[in-house]
């Protein structure tokens, strides 16, 4: 394969993990169905089809209202995505415009624009942006045997420096070396008496 094919992959990847990003961070498929809804309401009063030498014509007393609902579904799509910090009136307006069209423009676009309206308006309703994780990991509530046991004796506790050792207070401390060193055991006749490295007993 050649440089150019490599380099046209690479950017095309790049662009790919652009919009992923991009998607990731706004209601994507509720904006893009809202979008979509309001293509079918505005076009079906004013399409005309031919079948041989017989014109059929959808167009109803309410076009105007039609196109004005479709262009409005179209409108709030791209608020969906553009501006997401309104996405709870973007979606209830696309739902209430879409119950609208139902009587208004040949039964929401012979119920095509309605369903997809309907869905988007409910997914923007219900898209809420990502939280990332705390840094702090997890609860020391919720790590395995925490708190105390039914006898009372403390479980778990945090070693010392861990971010959790203050939520269990003061680490108690680790017991002290002995620093006084054992006496040296020194001999015992049969007498029961001790006797000293040069021999001699020692008094009392």
């Amino acid at each position: 394969m050649s440089a150019e094919t490599h380099g046209l992959r690479g950017r095309f990847g790049y662009w790919r993990f652009r919009f992923r990003v991009w998607r990731g961070q706004r209601p994507f498929w509720a904006g893009l169905l809202t979008l979509l809804a309001g293509l079918p309401i505005a076009y079906f009063p004013y399409a005309h089809l031919s079948l041989g030498a017989l014109s059929l014509t959808m167009a109803t007393t309410a076009g105007s209202g039609s196109l004005i609902i479709g262009v409005l579904l179209v409108v709030l799509g791209l608020t969906m995505w553009f501006q997401s910090a309104v996405r709870v009136f973007s979606g209830v307006a696309s739902i209430l415009l879409s119950l609208v069209s139902l009587v208004v423009s040949n039964f929401g676009g012979f119920l095509m624009g309605f369903l997809m309206g309907l869905i988007g308006g409910a997914l923007a309703v219900s898209w809420a942006p990502g939280v990332p994780p705390a840094d702090g990991g997890a609860d020391p509530a919720e790590l395995p045997d925490s708190g105390k046991g039914d006898d009372g004796d403390a479980g778990y506790v945090p070693p010392p420096g861990s971010p959790y050792a203050a939520a269990y207070g003061e680490y108690p401390a680790e017991p002290a070396a002995d620093q006084a060193e054992t006496a040296p055991q020194h001999p015992v006749d049969g007498a029961g008496q001790t006797v000293d490295a040069n021999g001699r007993h020692s008094a009392g």
